[in-house]
């Protein structure tokens, strides 16, 4: 009992045109310099951490200066 589904599935392009839309992708991809890309993921770090309700486990605090005790 075959039943027809209502999701189609992707067309596939093949030939030339696939190549230049891949060539198309990854020119846009790697023209990014790698600093932006960093700069972009701290960003991003920065902004989750001030999330409240993140899920997971939560980074680490960086330890200040150990203060002593006063006498």
């Amino acid at each position: 009992m075959a039943t027809k589904s209502d999701s189609s599935l992707p067309t596939c392009i093949e030939g030339t045109q696939a190549f230049a839309r891949f060539e198309n992708a990854m020119k846009k991809v790697l023209s990014v310099p790698h600093s932006v890309i960093q700069k972009r993921i701290e960003d991003h770090r920065k902004e989750a951490a001030l999330n409240p309700n993140k899920r997971g486990p939560k980074p680490k605090q960086k330890r200040g200066a150990s203060r002593a005790p006063d006498v």
